[in-house]
């Protein structure tokens, strides 16, 4: 169970994790608590062949220094997108071209193992004892000099901070004593969640056999189901996969997964040939269905990228004790990996200007 401790971070995501190493290595001390059963927050591989199946976010660019610097600390290696050959294009009837050089994630960077093995390298680097996962916040108190956090199970403990690395309209849901205020609790339903709304389906083949055809991987469809499609291969090319981003509405609660894979696997057949008729494993995540990412806000598709930002509403809250961290509050790079960095480092400022110093720690 976590113990009193000077900074409470909830959420154990890339913000989370991030923010814990640079506490860790500050030696400033912290509790890191956790809902799932595991770290990453949206930060998730899955199915047999999981170092292909980012069911979270996938990429970084070479214009993130944060990523960029974090990756080479961990020792980790990037390889770039696939893109090489030509884009499928189906309209909405159903008629495919294969004559388009058009590459939409050109110099897209990824991690070798998935982008969980960066949050799984954070996670090694924290205290195993300061890191709570099944640990579910349901209560904060401001009680003057501190704050209060109760769990689900009635267990508390206290800190002097609290930073929620969590989307805020997920932190909405707490119970805040005394109340917060009205326009922040607005601010906090009116920040949309990264993608809660999104599903994404991997088709996971032997070889990438797409490419033998002088295709990249990339499609791009208007009859559905999936609206927008790349290589998911390894590294090396094996194991090979398709991933594309689910075009139906979380509003229709895409209530039959196992309609939705077949007519996927229809669609890839049209698009990419008979080989892509047999996967040897289809993995479908639907964020709008994970209750530790997604409210009830949340179901609808995400337009156009949000504009994210830190609202004055969330600042200064509970005598300045409470603190908005996440990728949803970072002002320049809001939605991304880099944002959970960006808001993380700014936050570790603030933490260390107003933290007793202790032993910094190596590493």
């Amino acid at each position: 169970m976590p113990q009193d401790t000077q900074i409470a971070i909830v959420g154990a995501g890339m913000a989370g994790l991030s923010l814990a190493d640079g506490l860790n290595r500050a030696g400033i001390p912290f509790e890191l608590v956790e809902a799932r059963a595991r770290i990453g927050g949206r930060v998730k591989r899955g199915g047999i062949d999981s170092a292909v199946c980012d069911l979270g976010p996938s990429w970084f660019w070479r214009g993130q220094p944060r990523m960029t610097a974090l990756i080479a600390r961990l020792g980790l290696k990037t390889f770039e997108q696939f893109t090489d050959g030509n884009l499928a294009f189906e309209d909405e009837g159903g008629q495919v071209r294969h004559d388009l050089s058009y590459a939409a994630m050109a110099g897209s960077l990824r991690a070798e193992g998935g982008m969980a093995a960066v949050t799984q390298a954070l996670g090694k680097k924290l205290p195993a004892a300061q890191i709570h996962t099944e640990t579910q916040v349901t209560a904060l108190a401001h009680t003057g000099d501190g704050m209060t956090v109760t769990l689900a199970n009635d267990h508390q403990f206290t800190a002097q901070h609290v930073v929620l690395c969590l989307p805020p309209r997920m932190a909405a849901e707490f119970s805040f004593a005394p109340a917060l205020p009205t326009a922040a609790v607005r601010a906090m339903r009116s920040i949309p969640t990264w993608m809660a709304g999104q599903a994404k389906l991997f088709a996971v083949y032997d070889t990438p056999f797409w490419r033998q055809l002088g295709l990249s991987g990339d499609g791009m469809s208007r009859l559905g189901p999936l609206v927008e499609i790349h290589d998911a291969s390894a590294a090396s090319g094996a194991p090979a996969a398709l991933f594309g981003f689910v075009g139906v509405s979380p509003a229709n609660r895409r209530q039959n997964p196992q309609a939705l894979k077949t007519a996927a696997i229809q669609q890839l057949t049209r698009l990419f040939g008979p080989q892509a008729a047999k996967p040897r494993e289809v993995v479908l995540q639907d964020w709008a269905d994970e209750s530790f990412t997604s409210t009830p806000l949340d179901r609808q598709s995400l337009g156009p990228h949000p504009i994210y930002g830190l609202p004055t509403a969330l600042t200064e809250l509970a005598g300045g004790r409470l603190i908005f961290g996440g990728t949803e509050t970072a002002a320049e790079f809001g939605g991304f990996l880099e944002g959970a960095l960006e808001r993380s480092a700014q936050i570790l400022t603030t933490l260390q200007a107003a933290a007793p110093r202790a032993q910094p720690i190596a590493g």
